[in-house]
Order: structure tokens, then sequence, then C-alpha cells
């Protein structure tokens, strides 16, 4: 059975920084892409970054670049996501996901977390 387990959401004020982790088991971790999704009130679903097996290719989405860094220990089975300068519009809740490709596409990722809730006052 597939888990994927975020940790590290909460209250932050503007200009903060928060540390999320997304815990795997049950799956072959090294093989799988990860990423990070997000999704504000009354909004869609929307990738935040991702990152492909080995670390060596990242992708971010524009309103988070030079500000978020997503990362991986394949010893640990954990994918992290280091949120620095986060500003009120960050405010969702954020899911790990584990996929075969890295893509910026819900559909392509197999496995969920159950999200973690971030939320930046002003």
């Amino acid at each position: 059975q597939v888990q994927l387990v975020e940790s590290g959401g909460g209250l932050v004020q503007a200009g903060g920084s928060l540390r999320l982790s997304c815990a795997a088991s049950g799956l072959t971790f090294s093989t799988y892409a990860m990423a990070w999704f997000r999704q504000a009130p009354g909004k869609e679903r929307e990738f935040v970054a991702g990152i492909d097996w080995s670390g060596g290719s990242i992708y971010y989405t524009d309103s988070v670049k030079g500000r978020f860094t997503i990362s991986r220990d394949n010893a640990k089975n954990t994918v992290y996501l280091q949120m620095n300068s986060l500003k009120p519009e960050d405010t969702a809740v954020y899911y790990c996901a584990a996929g075969g490709v890295l893509k910026p596409r819900e559909s392509d990722y197999n496995y969920w977390g159950q999200g973690t809730q971030v939320t930046v006052s002003s």
C-alpha cells in the first residue's frame, strides 16, 4: 500500500519560511518523479514544483521561482519543499504526488498525499 504523508505546514507571517516534507512508503521511491501541487480556496489544484527520480531535473511554476526549492533524499524516501519569502497568495493546501514522469499535469501522478495546510498572513 502506497502512502505519501506530508508534514510541515502551518501559519506563518508574510516573508517567513516553512519547510514541507513528504515521506513515502510502499513504493520504490528512487524510481519515481515527485512533485508538489497546491490548491487555494475556490481555485483549481496547480503544479508548484517537481523533481525527477535522480534530482537532476527540477521545474518550478513561475510564481515560486527564486523562493521555493524542491529536493529529495532517496535514502530517506522523502521529498522536501523549502518555501522562503512566503506571500499571502501562497496560502493553500499543499499536496505531494508521485508519478512515472516529471510533468506539471495532475494526470501524470499516480499517488497523492492527504495534503498539509499552509497559511500566510499579511
